[in-house]
Parts: C-alpha cells; structure tokens; sequence
C-alpha cells in the first residue's frame, strides 16, 4: 500500500464520496429548478411542487446510494483496519464505484432492468469487500 495514495479500497472510498456529493449537488439542482427558490428557502410546511421525471429519477439514484454506501464504507474501513486488503477486495472496492457510476445515468434515463443489473453488480463488489474482511 502506497502511504501518500493509500489502498485501492480507500481509494475507491474517496471517489465514492465524490460521486455521492456530485448526486447529492445534481438532485438538489434538480429540485431547485423544478420547484423554485422560494419553495426551497421556505419552512417547506405546503406540500412541494411537482418535480420532473428526471429529477425524481436522480433523487432516487442518490437515495439508493445513500442505502448502500454505508454499509461499503464500513467493508472498506474494515478490511483496511484488520490489513486483509487483498486483490479480491480490490476488486470488489472497484466494481462497487464504476457500477455506482453507471447506476446514476442508467437510473436517469429510465433503462430498468438494465438499472438493477448494474445495481446487483455494485453489491455483489461491496459483499467481495466484505468477504475479505471477514476471512
């Protein structure tokens, strides 16, 4: 493990908090323009306009990482901590970031089944992480 860079997984922990900030940034974008800046900077105590389908779809994708990435941030905390990085974990790390990734397009677009693939695939990488950590 490089000490300036760090592991493959904390790497892909890091990048994994970008993605979550930009979906986060994206999503609140969204709401901003489809439901206005006084709605926004209101108490919010009326019911909220509506929102479009592409931003109700973007707030859904950054819901659903909210959902798992916890549970990746701890897989990756745990195998880094007890030192069972191995290539297998690294993998696992890499698979969950680039799916996350494809996950927000793909959730955008309203491609289903192709969504839950790329959702399957993201944590069958957190559960390879995870299984370093717990042999």
């Amino acid at each position: 493990m490089n000490i300036v860079t760090g592991s493959i997984e904390i790497q892909m922990l890091c990048w994994s908090v970008v993605l979550g900030l930009g979906q986060l940034a994206v999503a609140t974008l969204g709401g901003l323009v489809d439901q206005g800046l006084p709605y926004n900077i209101s108490s919010r105590d009326l019911p909220p306009p509506s929102i479009t389908r592409i931003t109700a779809r973007l707030q859904r994708a950054f819901g659903n990482f909210r959902e798992s990435f916890v549970y990746f941030a701890v897989a990756v905390l745990v195998v880094t901590t007890m030192v069972k990085n191995n290539p297998t974990s690294a993998l696992g790390a890499q698979l969950y970031f680039w799916s996350r990734v494809a996950y927000v397009p793909v959730y955008a677009a309203g491609i289903p089944v192709l969504r839950t693939l790329i959702w399957a695939a993201s944590i069958v990488g957190l559960v390879m992480v995870l299984g370093a950590a717990l042999r």
